[in-house]
């Protein structure tokens, strides 16, 4: 297993996306996975398993942005007796550092996929947001927008000129933050030849 967090995808033998690491807190030790004949190995405070790649049941990509890092990608995966693992594309630093391992965290997962299909594994792969949740964010965003639209029309209409302005600015700063989220994170089915890229680095 890698233990050197900087660089979690070089391997010595040129296999690469064949390990990868990261720290989801600054408390406790790395989660560590590797892919190796016998299926997914990994290593998470202090458990460790094998999973056979026939053995996943699912995988889920997310765009997951934090307020420490906005770029910032995740895996859900499941196996068949129900467990589930979470990898990250992001490592915890120091207090004030989380930093993106976008080519590390992308060799892997396509690694990972490319092994399940070669396994003539039937897992399920979606991405995005589950679609009861996507609705429910479009349907907060609509209303929203609504909202800020009735402000903006009336603060034009009293000569609030300044609101005005600070309600267009808010807008185009929820449209960038909000609006990447939304976009990336649409309910999508996959196959393992054709990830979907906005939710990869």
């Amino acid at each position: 297993m890698p233990t050197d967090l900087k660089s979690p995808a070089s391997d010595a033998d040129g296999d690469s996306g064949r390990r990868y690491a990261f720290k989801a807190s600054l408390i406790g030790s790395a989660h560590e996975f590797e892919l190796t004949g016998r299926g997914l190995s990994w290593k998470i405070s202090g458990r460790a398993d094998v999973w056979a790649y026939r053995d996943i049941a699912a995988i889920r990509l997310s765009y997951r942005p934090s307020s420490m890092q906005a770029h910032r990608f995740r895996a859900d995966i499941w196996n068949e007796n129900g467990g589930r693992i979470r990898i990250i594309s992001t490592n915890w630093q120091t207090v004030s550092l989380m930093t993106p391992q976008d080519n590390g965290y992308r060799a892997f997962i396509e690694a990972l996929h490319a092994r399940m299909g070669a396994a003539g594994s039937k897992a399920t792969l979606t991405g995005g947001l589950p679609r009861g949740l996507y609705a429910a964010a479009l349907a907060f965003v609509g209303l929203l927008a609504v909202a800020m639209i009735g402000l903006f029309i009336r603060a034009l209409a009293t000569g609030e000129y300044a609101g005005a302005g600070f309600l267009v600015a808010f807008a185009l700063l929820f449209n960038w933050q909000i609006g990447g989220f939304i976009r990336r994170n649409r309910p999508v089915s996959y196959t393992f030849d054709h990830l979907p890229e906005a939710l990869l680095p």
